[in-house]
């Protein structure tokens, strides 16, 4: 993507909803995205905790 493209697509965002909207919608994508690193660091935090331990060398 290219500079010029790139401005045409923020100018059509800013057309599109509004410079009041773009904060909320960051704030909200946001959120999102911190609750799936949590998601996923819960479940990486579960499949470790669930794992059997290897018996030790003899």
């Amino acid at each position: 993507m290219s500079g010029g493209e790139l401005v045409l697509v923020v100018l059509a965002v800013l057309i599109l909803f509004g410079a009041r909207k773009i904060p909320e919608f960051a704030k909200g994508l946001g959120q999102g995205i911190k609750e799936f690193k949590k998601a996923s660091s819960e479940d990486t935090n579960t499949n470790n905790n669930n794992r059997p331990t290897p018996p030790p060398a003899a």
